[in-house]
């Protein structure tokens, strides 16, 4: 059975079908995760971003798979399973059964994977669930650290409170913005288009929080999608998303962003995404932050 603080955790969630449990126990882990790096020292070294920042410290209001980090200092001696035992302990510690596997790389890449599995029949039946799923069903959370970051982002210590409380380091804000738009702009177009980072475009407007130029230019730069004499403004930011949502079937990308949002109130939403809805007004209402 699970610590009793991992029922307090789950309490928080609306748990009706499997696929509910499966998003409460995924974002309990990654919780269980943040707080086994922190006592590993991992912050000292690197910080959090993506979706996963913006859930669990900014209640962004969507589930998020992955947890993304980024070197503070480039590191090419980084190693990842150092902290991998670290956080395969912790979540024993805290009643989970799981693995946690560095991903061979395949090419040369600055990025360091691993994969965080756990059954999910076995901790549905952990919480007491009447809950059933095939017995081979497997929670996969991908844990990334891109050890030769782009430099200019800003930093901020969080506090977190499950299951205990502790700090996390992640990028502020306006930071995180630049990141997310990097990958919007700069992911290559596939079928599975990622609905997540429009839904996001849309969290950061509505929040009335500024996209940090200067770190997006340093991002862009590092993957050559700008030229160093080229100015990156609010104008040109303008105009490079508008390039890119005319290359998005949104009808993709809503199904792609539907399976992590929680309830059909924020599903009826997804009814007005359109290139009209992001080309012709969300775009023109996004804020930016120009010096550093």
């Amino acid at each position: 059975m699970f610590d009793e603080k991992i029922d307090q955790m789950l309490n928080r969630y609306e748990l009706n079908t499997v696929h509910d449990h499966e998003n409460a126990l995924k974002e309990i882990i990654q919780e269980i995760v943040l707080l086994g790096l922190w006592r590993s020292k991992f912050y000292e070294k690197a910080v959090l971003y993506g979706g996963s920042s913006l859930r669990i410290l900014h209640k962004l209001d969507r589930f998020s798979e992955d947890l993304d980090f980024s070197l503070i200092q480039p590191e090419k001696a980084f190693d990842i399973k150092k902290y991998l035992s670290a956080i395969k302990s912790e979540l024993e510690l805290w009643g989970f059964e799981v693995s946690a596997k560095e991903k061979n790389k395949k090419s040369k890449s600055t990025i360091d994977s691993a994969f965080i599995k756990a059954n999910t029949l076995v901790h549905l039946l952990k919480i007491d669930s009447n809950l059933k799923t095939h017995k081979n069903a497997v929670m996969k959370i991908k844990f990334e650290i891109d050890q030769d970051p782009a430099t200019g982002f800003d930093s901020d210590l969080k506090y977190h409170l499950h299951p205990i409380p502790f700090t996390i380091k992640t990028m502020t804000l306006p930071s995180l913005f630049a990141g997310k738009m990097h990958a919007l702009l700069c992911r290559t177009i596939r079928t599975n288009i990622k609905g997540r980072d429009w839904y996001d475009l849309i969290w950061f407007v509505k929040n009335s929080i500024p996209c940090d130029l200067h770190y997006l230019k340093n991002k862009m730069l590092q993957t050559g999608h700008i030229d160093f004499s080229e100015a990156l403004t609010k104008e040109k930011l303008v105009e490079l998303i508008s390039k890119k949502s005319k290359e998005i079937d949104f009808s993709l990308a809503k199904n792609d962003v539907e399976p992590f949002l929680k309830n059909s109130r924020q599903k009826d939403e997804l009814s007005l995404w359109s290139d009209d809805f992001f080309n012709g007004y969300l775009i023109h209402e996004i804020d930016v932050q120009m010096d550093h």
